[in-house]
């Protein structure tokens, strides 16, 4: 029986393990089928996850068929539901419900992360754009608002979170709510957020460009103030306010997907699975860990990567390469990814890049926001489907910094 590397996932770091795999077989005079690379996801496609805050969600994806074909990359539509690293053995449903199991050499879990839902009482009222069928209902919400009768709940949204996700997602809004209901309506964005500043996870680096940039949008903050109920027609705030709002959209926070707890080994509080510097699960001798799945050393200094597309995109060439390193017995190159930077949108008013772990700013505004369109529109997109070009690209010294 010819052996095989299992990922499960084509989100960015699954993409790329695969094409990252590949291409060491590649090198290895393995790419004739005597190994295979395989991929179990429910569909053949890239979902831009860090644009699903953009208009035309709809359309923040890519397709991966061409491009696994031409490389030698087996895609299997289905959802994985059962791990046993005992048996080597994966169980996925198809669309139709069927199960199924496919046995593996080694497995790369790319299974990304989940929306944290925590235990607030009407929680399934507010939208959210994680993923790209919610962020398209989201879309379709706002564009109906304009046939409801003009009322302040109608004009508000409010964004569940002050992280990353909420403040690119409420600099959006601004503009995306005046499409919807013109340019007269008297709208109200505002950010919600239990800690005592605005952006915790991003330091005080780039928190004065983003105060100005909410300010001038004309979007409020509410900080020290946890939403305990929401209803369909608003928030309720643990101060004893009260917001009316027919738009709430819940940012606030994610988790490793639920699947990990199904590998016997150390998690850390997101559920981020604890891997060596060659991204292989401690503890587990088959089972590699990428992406929002992996607890992963960047440097020597102590610092671990974040939930992020840039550290996706890199975690996944390089497991692809170690783990297919790791079948072939040959030597692998250890994940190092020391350069970190931010580069967060802030709608119509530009954006802000930083460099480093204490974010120092180095753009902002237009000049930041161009990059940010670059990042968003080329950088963080699939090679095109040519085999060379496809595999040239999963380099895992090929590091992408944004």
């Amino acid at each position: 029986m010819r052996e095989r590397i299992l990922i499960i996932g084509a989100g960015f770091a699954g993409m790329w393990s695969a094409l990252g795999a590949m291409r060491l077989l590649d090198q290895q005079g393995k790419a004739d089928g005597s190994v295979e690379v395989a991929v179990i996801a429910p569909q053949p496609e890239l979902h831009v996850r860090p644009r699903l805050y953009e208009k035309n969600a709809a359309q923040m994806k890519a397709p991966l068929s061409e491009i696994f074909a031409n490389a030698g990359v087996r895609f299997i539509k289905g959802y994985a539901t059962g791990i046993s690293t005992t048996d080597n053995v994966v169980t996925y449903q198809d669309e139709d419900g069927r199960h199924s199991t496919i046995t593996y050499s080694k497995l790369v879990l790319a299974t990304g992360s989940v929306l944290f839902r925590p235990d607030i009482p009407g929680l399934d009222h507010a939208f959210n754009v994680d993923q790209l069928a919610d962020a398209a209902t989201l879309e379709d919400h706002i564009s109906d608002l304009g046939r409801l009768p003009e009322t302040h709940a109608r004009n508000t949204v409010v964004i569940a979170g002050g992280g990353f996700t909420g403040i690119e997602t409420a600099a959006e809004m601004p503009h995306r709510l005046r499409a919807a209901l013109g340019d007269t309506a008297k709208i109200r964005v505002v950010i919600v957020e239990r800690g005592p500043a605005i952006g915790p996870d991003l330091g005080p680096g780039p928190r004065p460009v983003i105060e100005q940039a909410l300010l001038e949008l004309g979007v409020e903050t509410y900080l020290r103030a946890p939403i305990v109920a929401i209803d369909e027609s608003g928030v309720s705030l643990s101060t004893g306010e009260r917001i009316e709002a027919a738009t709430v959209i819940w940012t606030a926070g994610a988790r490793a997907n639920p699947i990990t707890s199904q590998i016997d080994a150390n998690k850390d509080s997101f559920g981020r699975l604890h891997v060596d510097r060659n991204l292989k699960v401690i503890g587990q001798e088959n089972v590699f860990a990428t992406g929002d799945v992996a607890c992963a050393a960047t440097d020597d200094l102590g610092n671990r990567t974040m939930m992020s597309c840039q550290h996706a995109q890199n975690l996944g060439r390089s497991s692809g390469h170690n783990v297919a390193a790791d079948l072939l017995g040959v030597a692998p190159i250890p994940y190092s990814q020391e350069k970190y930077v931010t580069c967060l949108d802030l709608g119509p008013w530009g954006a802000v890049y930083t460099e480093g772990w204490d974010r120092q700013i180095k753009r902002s505004g237009a000049e930041a926001k161009k990059l940010k369109t670059t990042i968003n529109t080329t950088w963080i997109y699939p090679p095109i489907a040519d085999r060379t070009t496809a595999l040239a690209a999963a380099d895992p010294l090929r590091i992408v910094v944004a």
